[in-house]
């Protein structure tokens, strides 16, 4: 990110972020922290931030820790399967999602290494949490945050781990939307990160 925005001639910059986005965002910002003018983080919490351990114990995210071959294995060949239960049970309205969305990118994941690649990125939740650890330590981000939760999905507890990590941080809560804000409320969503991009303080 820092070798883009140094071609591009960019100094500083607005952040925003989603899902697995935060970890690599959260990642930018702490160690770039002039870089950074505003940050938004939305739906996913940072590993390793806050009330981390409690989070894992949730029996949805049973997810983070499932990977490895034994387990490509079982998924390969109903990837559409797998990803189903993602679209089904983090969403407010799964119908929200097409029937054309999902054979396009349960084909995606069929691809050969695009399974293991989607695990490996839960495997190194670990390492996540061993370096958020240090940013932490290193003192909380003081740039203006906004962190965005659906009702259905993490909702306030996006506001609750960010404060763990940043010093000026503003909750939203989406209605009637679960993990996928963009898909289930594109409106509301893109409301409440433009009204906190461009709010002067």
């Amino acid at each position: 990110m820092v070798g883009v925005l140094d071609a591009l001639q960019i100094g500083r910059t607005d952040l925003v972020t989603h899902d697995i986005g935060n970890m690599v965002g959260y990642a930018f910002a702490a160690r770039n922290r002039d870089r950074v003018t505003r940050f938004v983080l939305m739906d996913a919490p940072l590993p390793g931030v806050g009330p981390w351990d409690e989070l894992l114990k949730n029996p949805l995210l049973w997810h983070f820790r499932f990977g490895g071959p034994d387990m490509e294995r079982l998924v390969a060949g109903r990837e559409r399967i797998y990803l189903d239960r993602f679209w089904n049970e983090f969403s407010a309205s799964p119908a929200k999602f097409s029937e054309a969305s999902r054979v396009h990118y349960a084909a995606l994941y069929a691809r050969p290494g695009a399974m293991h690649a989607g695990f490996a990125q839960f495997a190194a939740f670990d390492r996540d949490a061993a370096d958020n650890a240090g940013f932490v330590a290193a003192g909380k981000l003081t740039m203006p945050v906004l962190a965005i939760g659906g009702a259905k999905s993490f909702g306030p507890m996006m506001a609750t781990v960010m404060r763990f990590a940043a010093s000026d941080v503003t909750e939203v809560v989406i209605p009637d939307s679960g993990h996928w804000l963009m898909e289930e409320q594109p409106v509301a969503t893109i409301s409440a990160v433009r009204g906190f991009l461009d709010t002067k303080r």
